[in-house]
């Protein structure tokens, strides 16, 4: 071999020398990212845990609010009604010699007394007589023929009184609707 060749190999061999310490530096970093990686992965499972527990008792304590809310409500609705009931009770304590004039007043003023309890809630009674016909408001329960266009799908009576708040219909009112009568 001559002087060329030997230092081509020698060249050679230091260069697989530097080719495997520079792969081997190389196989360090990547073990070194990937225990970052995990540490990372691990940090971010943890977060995620953290904050689904978080969302889980959120979610717990807005439902008892909002349970503690609605009893609140109702408790609050029920003492305006107390007045009511006991107003009924002083009318059933009335002497049976007592005028049915007089009592009757008095339930008149109970009723009145009641609807202010609910007006005051935001409930209150749906018009029906002399009103169109509206089908999320009324109910029809009977039609009757009538000869004027005018009365023609109108309220002509009301049977069961309805009621309701700004957002919803309680309880549609039943109602008599004027109808045509069909020409022969």
């Amino acid at each position: 071999m001559d002087a060329r060749q030997a230092a081509g190999e020698k060249e050679h061999d230091e260069g697989q020398v530097l080719s495997a310490e520079a792969g081997g530096a190389d196989v360090q970093e990547a073990l070194e990212l990937e225990d970052t990686v995990e540490s990372e992965l691990d940090s971010l499972k943890n977060q995620l845990a953290t904050a689904r527990a978080d969302l889980y008792n959120y979610r717990q304590r807005v439902e008892r609010e909002r349970a503690k809310t609605r009893s609140l409500i109702a408790e609050e609705k029920a003492a305006e009604f107390l007045p009511v009931l006991d107003n009924l009770d002083r009318a059933l304590l009335v002497p049976e010699e007592a005028a049915a004039k007089d009592v009757l007043a008095g339930v008149r003023m109970v009723r009145k007394q009641f609807l202010t309890v609910l007006e005051n809630s935001g409930v209150t009674v749906i018009p029906t007589v002399g009103c169109a016909f509206d089908p999320s408001r009324h109910e029809a329960i009977e039609t009757e023929f009538v000869e004027d266009t005018g009365q023609d799908g109108a309220v002509l009576g009301e049977l069961l009184r309805g009621y309701q708040t700004p957002e919803r219909v309680l309880r549609a009112a039943q109602v008599r609707v004027g109808r045509l009568r069909p020409e022969r």
